[in-house]
């Protein structure tokens, strides 16, 4: 009889396999790099534009794919209805995005991007772009290929692990009352 041979374990390599403080952890890693190049991103938005990061987000979905309600809109970039909301009564206030009635239902709304809109966006993607080359120029062509790929990788996991969790609802105003776990 032949014994199966032992998983093997695997060696770590890097400070995402084994973490030696909280700032190894992957997400705090990812979003040090989203705050310090997102930064950048923020400034062009709000200095050169008028408007916020997440105005910035939404715009481009809408020149992507016009004609979607706000709940749909809000879904597809995974935010929350109350702050797309308010970053599409803004954008209404500023003249980037219009709602219509949805034809057939007066009672829903669609949104599309104005001309205003439309000229932002346009003024804008170089930009953005230019900060994700210079970005990825880090990378060998190798390395941004395998970033990409892992980058795929996990949000699969990601988006699994959230369907499989079983955690409780946010309640921020228990805080510190919080029973630990």
């Amino acid at each position: 009889m032949t014994r199966p041979s032992p998983t093997p374990t695997p060696t770590p390599t890097s400070r995402l396999v084994v973490s030696r403080s909280i700032d190894d952890l992957l997400l705090l890693r990812i979003s040090r790099l989203l705050a310090t190049a997102g930064g950048m991103v923020t400034r062009l938005c709000e200095g050169r534009f008028g408007i916020t990061r997440r105005e910035w987000r939404v715009l481009a979905e809408l020149v992507q794919q016009p004609g979607v309600s706000p709940s749909q809109l809000a879904e597809q970039m995974q935010l929350d209805r109350a702050r797309t909301s308010r970053a599409i009564t803004s954008m209404v206030r500023k003249g980037l995005v219009a709602r219509e009635p949805r034809p057939g239902n007066r009672r829903e709304v669609v949104l599309s991007v104005t001309d205003k809109g439309r000229a932002v966006h346009e003024a804008m993607v170089p930009l953005a772009v230019d900060i994700n080359r210079q970005l990825i120029a880090a990378l060998t062509p190798e390395d941004a290929q395998r970033l990409d790929t892992s980058l795929d990788a996990l949000q699969a996991c990601a988006d699994a692990l959230v369907s499989q969790a079983e955690l409780p609802k946010a309640d921020r105003r228990r805080g510190a009352n919080a029973a630990p776990p």
